[in-house]
């Protein structure tokens, strides 16, 4: 039995035989549902997978490139920072001109970039190389959930997001084993190297298996993204350049108030000027909606600065090679692709508010366990426990927050809704990381191993914060998402 859906072709001229007039429903069959599922995990996987493995090899990087802490950050905010900016527009490209064709071309710039990112021979090229990923990945990964979304009904879309959050789960649990075993036994090029095959191998599987469908906007919002792409810019640079500039300097005063300027204006212009907005201001009235994306921000601040963290705390911190740092992270990062399967069906049962309030107060926990037990003479076995804990809440609360986002407005809303939720996250990513490196120089530093300890332990009691006020936010979610 197949399902049907209705796709919008609103300003999709010159669109092809796969798309039907608007309201007219359109053949969803099991294989095309199996094929969405899986190009769909695997372009997940791949743009998560490249925020992980990267971390893995931040100490060869710093002793391979002399590269400084701001380096650190940057190899890994460079790519969220344009992730973040261009995630909305990804999404309204795909409303445009066809997701699947979009799809592929987010796809093809990842990997040519991939590619760039193995040839680099300074952090500044290699910065440059994960701006261009970046770039990749914001077309890429909004387009995996819309997908999803339009080739499943409502009742059954919790199953398949479950299953997308498990592969990126996936993703996140081989990062660090993957990312150790090639920074060591080959060299960290090679973490990038790997995109490659799987990129060329994928493409031409997406231009031909995937159901091209297009959104309700005819039109690019050219002024709401190059307000919002300058407004989250200047955000997110103040908090990275603030640990060597200062708070008080000329740079990083100029960034906020700018980044708070160009933020004020296009959420104007969202509102009153744009006759195809970017951002739907009115979902935000949605409480499923509104709490979803607040908890995705926190969430995901906190994951990526406790990982920018825990990553260097196993090398630099307790003296594990890269291979043996990424298998002791595994209890941590493998815990997503046992649980946020499961997570993801059982939503659809019982809603998404339960997974992501217990989810956020685990991942709290876990995580301030975790900071209150690193100190000088910590061995393995203490941590251990703390990483279960963390690993579970985030395996709860990832396929949670996708379910109520893409649930909580009209399914021809799905492309946009993803591309919020995915431009938040990713924003809530640089700034967990430039909270996270600030607070660590603030205590710490890379002089020694208790050095180190004594800056990573309060950086982490941070992340376990952030966590914890998604809580609170999870707590005001509704019992059911509905559009």
């Amino acid at each position: 039995m197949t399902d049907t859906l209705s796709v919008s072709t609103t300003g999709a001229t010159g669109a092809t035989g796969a798309t039907r007039a608007a309201g007219r429903p359109v053949e969803a069959g099991p294989s095309r549902r199996g094929w969405t599922v899986l190009l769909a995990g695997l372009g997940a996987l791949l743009c998560s997978l490249d925020v992980v493995v990267v971390a893995t090899a931040l100490p060869a990087l710093r002793a391979g490139f002399g590269a400084s802490l701001s380096d650190l950050e940057w190899t890994i905010n460079a790519y969220n920072l344009v992730f973040a900016c261009l995630t909305l527009t990804g999404a309204a490209l795909g409303d445009r001109f066809g997701r699947r064709r979009m799809y592929v071309v987010g796809l093809a710039v990842f990997t040519l970039a991939s590619a760039t990112a193995a040839l680099s021979n300074g952090p500044g090229q290699l910065i440059g190389a994960r701006i261009v990923q970046g770039a990749g990945a914001a077309v890429l990964l909004p387009l995996t959930l819309t997908l999803i979304s339009e080739a499943f009904p409502a009742e059954k879309r919790g199953v398949a997001i479950g299953v997308w959050g498990g592969v990126t789960g996936l993703g996140v649990a081989a990062g660090p084993v993957l990312g150790g075993a090639v920074t060591e036994g080959l060299s960290w090029q090679w973490i990038f190297w790997l995109n490659v095959p799987i990129g060329l191998v994928m493409l031409p599987f997406a231009a031909t298996k995937l159901r091209e469908s297009y959104g309700t906007r005819p039109q690019l919002d050219l002024v709401g993204l190059v307000l919002a792409a300058v407004g989250l810019t200047g955000l997110a640079w103040a908090p990275v350049r603030a640990p060597q500039a200062g708070w008080g300097s000329a740079e990083v005063l100029s960034a906020l108030a700018a980044g708070v300027a160009f933020g004020t204006a296009f959420l104007v212009w969202e509102r009153k000027g744009a006759r195809y907005p970017m951002l739907p201001l009115a979902h935000f009235r949605n409480r499923g909606f509104a709490t979803a994306n607040a908890a995705g921000f926190l969430v995901f601040g906190s994951l990526l600065g406790a990982l920018f963290m825990i990553t260097q705390l196993f090398q630099t911190g307790l003296g594990y090679s890269p291979l043996q740092a990424g298998v002791r992270i595994l209890v941590w990062n493998a815990m997503p692709l046992l649980i946020a399967p499961v997570a993801g069906a059982l939503a659809d049962r019982f809603g998404t508010r339960p997974f992501l309030l217990i989810g956020l107060l685990l991942q709290a926990v876990g995580l301030a366990l975790l900071a209150w037990q690193v100190e000088p003479g910590v061995h393995y076995g203490q941590l251990v426990l703390p990483l279960i804990i963390a690993g579970i809440g985030i395996s709860m609360v990832f396929p949670s927050v996708a379910n109520a986002v893409t649930s909580s407005v009209p399914l021809g809303e799905a492309g946009v809704a993803a591309g919020v939720n995915n431009a938040l996250r990713e924003l809530g990513g640089v700034f967990g990381v430039a909270v996270a490196a600030l607070v660590f120089t603030r205590y710490g530093g890379y002089g020694s191993p208790a050095s180190f300890l004594d800056g990573c332990a309060p950086a982490l009691w941070v992340s376990a914060g952030a966590a914890g006020a998604g809580a609170l936010v999870a707590a005001f979610a509704p019992s059911r998402t509905r559009a």
